[in-house]
């Protein structure tokens, strides 16, 4: 019978129902709550939500701000398109097109339960899949996010938790040798899932040096001793080659991906527009004379009428210029403000959204702010010891796991911390909790995750052998 739970326990399919019975019930009762009408009309009247609707009446990227204010680069295009298909088929500011976005959140946030499940495996064993995918369908921003905000974040997240899943998968590869064709084909696909991702979350751009130099360095690492074992063999070393040459690919490949948009952007804004035009304005409206603990709002167009006329006036590209150097001014000319917003920023990332979560918790009565604040401080804790227990047991795993919640969370320190702007990592958070949980078997499994690169490398010493 404890086996029968046990592998009940541990059945996937039985973590996605979960997951998606939580956000269907949730979403369910979110509208029981609201009026359609307003349900069709205010979670669209956004940045995301502007452009998919000029997008869907055919003109073009552009109008982040309800108003017609022509050609954009405020966002990466593959949202705001998703929008704009969920507009053409269910029409422009619909209760039924507000259903069918969040059905899309919701389905993009419940698949997140499949790649952390599988990297699980790979991390630590079982125990720590299962015990991922759990936290991950059961975490009150993956339940609460997919219904509230019509932002990229939930497609974002199962992103994130892809490409580390194939990141991990990725370091065993070379021990296919031989199948030079398969494995030029798994670096096309990762470059491709790059491209999307970049597509999707520029932010992800901070996390793609380093996880192909992370895989570029096992390569080498295998293709060292691959050329070692040829030594011993036949008394003739061979160069290790075209180890590196799976990263390049996959690197290049993203790149590509992301160059029909930047020659749009220039093509528009006759600059080099990489990715999005944002950051001027994102480091602004969090670091200016008005700036507070929490943002409410000022000094964006979206929301002050005077900053939506200074945009109009001044063009996308000279306004989110002008307001980058407004915030170097003001940053530099005011560090210790800066530090303390740094940390404000930096506690509200990691506790769901409040800079003060020991004084909010005891003053604000509400349940489900304590729960979802409780939840956020338990998975941070738990991810900051996951990172530990993986160093302690010398996992080859603890650098591609690390640099999730320690790079990417970096620019929005600086900038603003909502939290929608964390969801895309914390899928490998609550991952790096699930080891920290089953710390004594991830510690257990040390022997093998420190043979990976004789894993890799044993293949070819078997044929050089025979």
């Amino acid at each position: 019978m404890k086996r029968r739970l046990q592998t009940a326990a541990a059945s996937l399919p039985l973590i996605l129902a979960v997951a998606l019975g939580l956000r269907l019930g949730f979403a369910w009762h979110y509208q029981s709550q609201r009026p359609r009408q307003a349900l069709a009309v205010i979670p669209f009247l956004f940045e995301s939500g502007n452009i998919a609707s000029s997008l869907a009446a055919g003109n073009g990227f552009s109008s982040p701000f309800r108003v017609d204010t022509g050609p954009t680069a405020w966002m990466t295009p593959v949202y705001p398109l998703l929008l704009a298909g969920v507009f053409r088929l269910f029409g422009v500011y619909t209760f039924h097109a507000w259903l069918a976005s969040v059905g899309l959140n919701i389905l993009f946030c419940a698949l997140a339960c499949v790649p952390i499940f599988f990297a699980g495996q790979r991390v630590g064993g079982a125990g720590v899949a299962a015990a991922a995918a759990w936290l991950w369908a059961v975490f009150p921003n993956a339940i609460l996010i997919p219904v509230e905000s019509m932002w990229e974040a939930c497609l974002a997240a199962l992103l994130g938790a892809t490409i580390l899943w194939a990141t991990l998968a990725l370091a065993r590869s070379r021990r296919r040798i031989g199948r030079t064709r398969d494995r030029i084909r798994d670096w096309w696909a990762y470059g491709l899932l790059w491209g999307f991702a970049l597509m999707t979350e520029a932010t992800f751009a901070s996390l793609l040096p380093l996880l192909l130099g992370w895989l570029g360095w096992l390569a080498y690492r295998a293709g060292r001793e691959e050329s070692g074992a040829r030594k011993e063999e036949t008394g003739r070393p061979r160069p290790a080659k075209s180890t590196l040459g799976g990263p390049a690919l996959a690197g290049a490949v993203a790149i590509l991906c992301c160059i029909p948009w930047t020659i749009r952007n220039y093509a528009v804004f006759h600059t080099l527009v990489p990715l999005r035009s944002i950051l001027g304005l994102q480091l602004y409206v969090g670091n200016n004379p008005q700036a507070g603990e929490i943002w409410l709002g000022e000094n964006h167009p979206i929301h002050d009428q005077a900053e939506r006329d200074r945009y109009t006036e001044r063009g996308e590209i000279a306004y989110t210029r002008e307001k980058l150097h407004a915030a170097i001014r003001y940053m530099v000319s005011h560090p210790r403000r800066e530090a303390q917003l740094t940390a404000y920023r930096f506690v509200a990332i990691w506790s769901g959204g409040t800079p003060h979560p020991v004084t909010d918790f005891l003053h604000r009565p509400s349940l489900r702010f304590r729960g979802v604040l409780l939840f956020n401080l338990f998975v941070a804790i738990g991810a900051l010891w996951g990172i530990v227990v993986l160093c302690r047991a010398r996992s080859v795993y603890a650098f591609p796991l690390s640099v999730f919640p320690i790079v990417y969370p970096c620019a929005y320190y600086l900038t603003l911390a909502l939290p929608r702007y964390s969801l895309p990592i914390d899928p490998i958070v609550v991952l790096l909790t699930a080891v920290a949980l089953n710390s004594p078997k991830v510690e257990g499994r040390r022997s093998k995750s420190k043979a990976l690169a004789s894993q890799q490398s044993a293949p070819s010493k078997k044929r050089l052998s025979g």
